[in-house]
């Protein structure tokens, strides 16, 4: 449960890892980093999310490289946000004190986090104060595959081995004789550690209080556009600056998690690199970030993805960080993989996938670009019309689904549900605006493939419609996005039943939900998985629009108390466990967290009004 003043806790650790609700995300727009509650930074790529990590202990804690800071003999630990930032305080107790570490991958004074370009000083802070008694503190960086080191006047220059096209440079308020060393420090003491890489100042004045200083200004100063007063306000906040850490500023991109091959779950093969914007990850941030202030954010993701499909003349379901291909995914047999979880992945397999929905994804950024004062010029339209005309055919031919599967093709109802909004935003769009187009037959075409849906997937025996147009009455949780994506009214009858079909006979206790169930739906891999974070908060938001919002309510608030203390979520959860499962922090699951608390919120001011 998210808490800003949470209580020491003792360190966990099972087979030399870290629990993923003991890491805390900071990011500067570019780049981000994982921080344990030991003081280890176990994963971090530079300079970009998707480079080469540069410290990825998370996936071998023995090869994987870390930057560690903190006492020895850790007793016990906590951590917290300061309030509205990116900038992460780690308090840990030894035998004999209490130390404070702030970590924050800094910002240039005065950035404008609305504006779209980058802020980040490609520096890595992270500063020790001795709160109480005496500590040995050790400082210990090691990238993966080691190091070649340089003493300089201003500190050491790494060299390492593994990318000899990045040269970082570590400064000190303390003499450094080597990547490994201790310090022994009293009340008031302090050691500061400065990592820098892309550019040098070397001899610039050394002041980490003013860095961090001017780090949590930019956030504070950005902060001051949220707009919301529903439920869980202070974890709606948190979910916030979550989605900002998970945002390439510059690109106007996101990636669905800053992170490779968490599994879902443990010792499975479910392992996949997700540090690629997904057109309708990119979507969904679009609709919660604007609805709470956000509209800087929402316009560069909508250009962003109007850019990358224009770029790239075909639609794709994932593109890199500046719409560029995906690099063709690649297992790592050198790392072990989250406890002893292989394979490691880099690149994604999934990329050149057929998956029908990219078209509803694509034109729905279209025509929200449209209603936010954007504009639709010939070139793009011709694009965006022939996406339409693509729609109307691809319904009826088998894909492998909002979920990804590698096993065969099947002709999924949620896709179907996506051409239809294809259809429609297509209509809509040239309707509005006056362009060329077959208007009539597209918004034809998406009133019978709206009913067709109703029908065809209806399965009478089961009483639920059907994760397939043929019916057979298999269930699958993207069915309760088709309200969300303005498909089928949540209220409607048959959508209802499925609700409550889904509810049950997904169910994985405590208000989640499994996607599918392997025995009725299999998808080309070995193993199960665990819940899936957002179905549930789908489902909050389908019984808020049949108007059960005591129960919508309930359930919210059941799921807002499985964020970790710092308000984090994962992709998937382990049901009876309770342990975050899979790639961390998901951008899908705070965006749950944000449309669902906006939707109660405005549910409850209408029925009070």
């Amino acid at each position: 449960m998210h808490d800003p003043d949470p209580p020491f806790r003792p360190l966990r650790s099972r087979q030399g890892y870290l629990p993923l609700e003991d890491l805390g995300l900071i990011g500067d727009g570019a780049t981000s980093a994982l921080v344990g509650l030991d003081g280890a930074i176990s994963w971090m790529c530079v300079p970009r999310f998707d480079a080469e990590p540069l410290f990825c202990g998370l996936l071998d804690h023995t090869r994987g490289g870390h930057f560690t800071l903190a006492p020895e003999d850790v007793v016990e630990a906590r951590q917290r946000y300061e309030p509205d930032t990116g900038v992460l305080i780690t308090e840990l107790r030894s035998p004999t004190g209490l130390v404070r570490v702030t970590d924050a991958l800094t910002l240039r004074a005065g950035a404008d986090l609305t504006d779209d370009a980058p802020a980040d000083r490609s520096e890595l802070v992270r500063s020790a104060l001795v709160l109480s008694g005496n500590v040995r503190l050790r400082a210990h960086l090691e990238p993966r595959g080691g190091a070649r080191t340089r003493a300089l006047f201003s500190g050491l220059e790494v060299c390492p081995s593994r990318r000899p096209d990045l040269q970082l440079h570590l400064r000190s308020n303390r003499p450094l004789t080597g990547l490994r060393t201790t310090h022994d420090l009293e009340q008031g003491e302090r050691l500061d550690l400065v990592l820098s890489w892309g550019r040098f100042h070397r001899h610039h004045r050394f002041d980490t209080d003013a860095m961090l200083h001017t780090t949590a200004d930019a956030w504070r100063r950005w902060m001051q556009h949220f707009d919301y007063g529903g439920p869980e306000e202070r974890l709606v906040r948190r979910a916030a600056v979550t989605l900002k850490l998970c945002d390439d500023w510059a690109n106007g991109s996101l990636v669905a998690a800053p992170t490779s091959s968490l599994p879902a779950p443990i010792g499975g093969i479910r392992n996949w690199d997700y540090r690629f914007t997904w057109i309708r990850d990119a979507a969904y941030a679009v609709f919660a970030l604007r609805r709470i202030g956000f509209d800087g954010e929402a316009d560069a993701f909508l250009g962003w993805v109007l850019d990358a499909f224009e770029y790239s003349r075909r639609p794709r379901i994932m593109y890199g960080l500046q719409g560029g291909p995906v690099p063709d995914e690649v297992e790592d047999g050198e790392l072990e993989g989250y406890q002893r979880s292989a394979p490691v992945r880099w690149g994604n397999g999934a990329a050149d996938q057929r998956q029908h929905d990219v078209y509803g994804e694509i034109l729905d950024c279209a025509h929200q670009w449209l209603r936010t004062g954007g504009e639709i010029q010939p070139v793009l339209w011709a694009g965006l019309a022939g996406l339409a005309d693509t729609a109307e055919r691809a319904w009826r031919q088998p894909d492998q689904g909002i979920w990804e599967v590698r096993g065969e093709g099947r002709v999924f109802t949620y896709s179907a549900g996506l051409c239809q909004v294809a259809l429609d935003r297509a209509a809509q769009i040239g309707e509005q605006v006056g362009l060329p187009g077959r208007i009539a037959q597209w918004r034809a075409s998406a009133d019978h493939l709206r009913r067709l849906i109703l029908e065809e997937s209806w399965d009478e025996r089961a009483g639920t419609l059907s994760a397939h147009l043929d019916g057979g009455g298999v269930l699958d949780a993207s069915l309760l996005a088709l309200p969300l994506r303005q498909v089928v009214p949540a209220d409607h009858p048959r959508m209802v039943a499925t609700t409550a079909a889904v509810g049950e006979r997904l169910s994985a206790g405590g208000g989640l939900l499994y996607r599918y169930l392997h025995e009725e739906s299999p998808d080309g891999l070995a193993g199960d998985e665990g819940a899936f974070v957002l179905c549930s908060f789908w489902l909050v938001d389908n019984l808020i629009g049949q108007g059960r919002i005591e129960e919508a309510e309930e359930l919210y608030a059941s799921l807002c108390a499985r964020a970790s203390p710092l308000g984090l979520l994962s992709e998937q959860i382990n049901p009876s466990t309770g342990e975050f499962m899979g790639n961390f922090p998901q951008a899908f699951s705070h965006i749950g967290i944000i449309a669902s608390g906006v939707n109660l919120a405005r549910a409850k001011a209408g029925a009070q009004g």
